[in-house]
């Protein structure tokens, strides 16, 4: 199964000059926990909940911080013609649980999340990638800045 068949097609993104409160503001009515963060039609990181609390909130800073400040900026994507089983393998390499979709062209098109995935066929293998994804610390960590 190709990604493009289960992503998520409807994605609302951030800028960077915009605050951490507009970022969870859309989080909040998309009813989604990440929000790709987007410059001039470029993607530049990924903001989540997570990010908002653990790299803004428990430091002190206000809701006027720029989402900027505490993005990701090392972003992990998928192709939307990738299969799905490659992309598995990779969630749990990398332990993330959401990926941007891109085209060939390197527009965003898509996320894909491991719950899209779970949902889709690939039960076994969605199991097998959160197990590796829950491993504690690894490269994306929220406590390495």
């Amino acid at each position: 199964m190709r990604v493009s068949e289960i992503m998520t097609r409807d994605v609302r993104m951030t800028n960077p000059n915009q605050t951490i409160r507009d970022a969870a503001a859309i989080m909040a009515d998309i009813d989604a926990g990440a929000v790709p963060v987007s410059d001039h039609d470029r993607l530049v990181g990924m903001i989540t909940d997570r990010d908002i609390a653990v790299r803004a909130v428990a430091r002190g800073l206000g809701t006027e911080t720029p989402v900027g400040d505490i993005m990701t900026a090392d972003v992990r994507y998928c192709f939307d013609d990738e299969d799905t089983e490659h992309v598995l393998d990779n969630l749990g390499d990398q332990q993330i649980r959401r990926l941007p979709v891109v085209n060939r062209d390197k527009r965003l098109v898509g996320i894909l999340s491991l719950g899209d995935l779970a949902n889709h066929g690939g039960n076994s293998h969605a199991g097998a990638a959160l197990a590796e994804i829950s491993r504690p610390g690894g490269q994306h960590s929220q406590t390495r800045m």
